[in-house]
């Protein structure tokens, strides 16, 4: 491992200081995609999800009884209050024929909660780490790429979650389970793929918590497809929570924010600002590796 993804793992804001050089640590070939021309470009995912293939199996999505609305600003008002329509939880559409009989059980749960009265925060409020390919959800602080010649690393700016991709190499013959597995990647012109396995069952698929087990498998491709938009397609299997594989889309829009800056979650539970019915924030007892 390299100093500078050392750097970017231990101090988030170096990250900042190594985007602006990364041209000079290595650079990918012409046809290969910029997803960081400076340090400013920032990408901010769609809210709402994962969005449906043109056909075949996709996510699961929002049941239509109960709509999600989603209600979050790009500038919040001077005053700070939120304008528009209450925002919801969202509620899983249980009929979707991907999901084996106890994944479609835990989604049973946590919509009862919901439909009660509950809450339905994901574990990323309580600072969990989000794994893949719920990395791709979080849409309300940019996430940074910075590319060299033998990785990428894709930075949440919010409490530093970040991702390494590493690329032109082969799967570990023996990987260790983790919370964002084990990435490894390649470039196909204008493309990123990127190939995760050794996921740990710690984390969910997505906002309506879908389970997962640890013999997921998750292939991501990365286009920009015009000055404003990157997109995402991605492909998931796991034997143990579906009936199939399936695909899905998801979409960031590109936003100058300025540098990254530093946003801390442990260290005072930044996110839960109203004390809602959130998980505690996790504790170690000792490394994960």
């Amino acid at each position: 491992m390299s100093k500078f993804s050392l750097m970017c793992g231990t101090a988030g804001a170096l990250c900042v200081v190594a985007a602006t050089l990364w041209p000079a640590v290595g650079s990918e070939p012409v046809s290969s995609p910029n997803f960081s021309p400076d340090s400013i470009v920032g990408w901010i995912a769609v809210p709402g999800g994962f969005k449906p293939p043109a056909s075949g199996p996709g996510p699961v999505t929002n049941d239509p009884a109960h709509p999600l609305i989603v209600n979050l600003l790009p500038n919040y008002p001077p005053s700070g209050r939120i304008q528009g329509p209450q925002p919801t939880f969202a509620v899983a559409d249980l009929n979707n024929p991907i999901l084996q009989p106890w994944a479609r059980e835990a989604l049973r749960k946590r919509n009862e909660r919901i439909l009660s009265g509950g809450t339905g925060f994901s574990r990323q409020a309580s600072c969990w780490p989000i794994g893949v390919p719920g990395f791709l959800l979080h849409g309300v602080q940019p996430v940074y790429f910075i590319q060299t010649t033998k990785e990428v690393i894709m930075v949440w700016q919010e409490d530093h979650q970040i991702r390494h991709v590493y690329l032109n190499l082969p799967h570990s013959a023996h990987v260790t389970q983790s919370w964002f597995g084990e990435s490894v990647g390649h470039y196909e012109g204008d493309t990123l793929v990127v190939d995760t396995i050794g996921m740990n069952d710690k984390t969910w698929i997505d906002n309506y918590r879908t389970p997962h087990t640890d013999k997921l498998h998750v292939i991501e491709r990365f286009r920009i497809v015009d000055d404003k938009t990157l997109e995402v397609d991605v492909h998931v299997e796991d034997p143990g929570a579906f009936t199939t594989p399936w695909n899905a889309i998801q979409r960031y829009t590109h936003e100058e924010f300025g540098p990254m800056i530093e946003v801390s979650c442990a260290e005072g539970m930044t996110n839960n600002y109203f004390h809602q019915d959130v998980e505690p924030i996790p504790q170690a007892d000792q490394a994960d590796l």
